[in-house]
């Protein structure tokens, strides 16, 4: 059986993927809103938040791609890994 690609590996640029200047614009409203890694400060840390992450990994799927419900500020290490297993 054959997985079919994942937006994430998806050709094409970001912006293509969705990402482009209105996200931006939404990504730095969202960090001045919320500055701080939400998983570091629940482990005591204060830590400056660089990354917006959807809790709920949207897949493509505009709605949750935009919903703030779904967003939550974190610094690029747990994004980069533990926001992503």
């Amino acid at each position: 059986m054959s997985k079919s690609p994942s937006w994430r590996t998806a050709k094409g640029s970001s912006t293509e993927r969705g990402y482009g200047y209105a996200w931006q614009q939404a990504r730095l409203r969202f960090l001045r809103a919320n500055p701080l890694c939400v998983m570091c400060t629940d482990d005591g840390r204060v830590t400056v938040a660089t990354v917006v992450n959807h809790k709920v990994p949207h897949r493509g799927d505009q709605e949750l791609f935009w919903s703030e419900e779904n967003w939550e500020a974190l610094c690029k290490r747990h994004h980069d890994s533990d926001a992503q297993m």
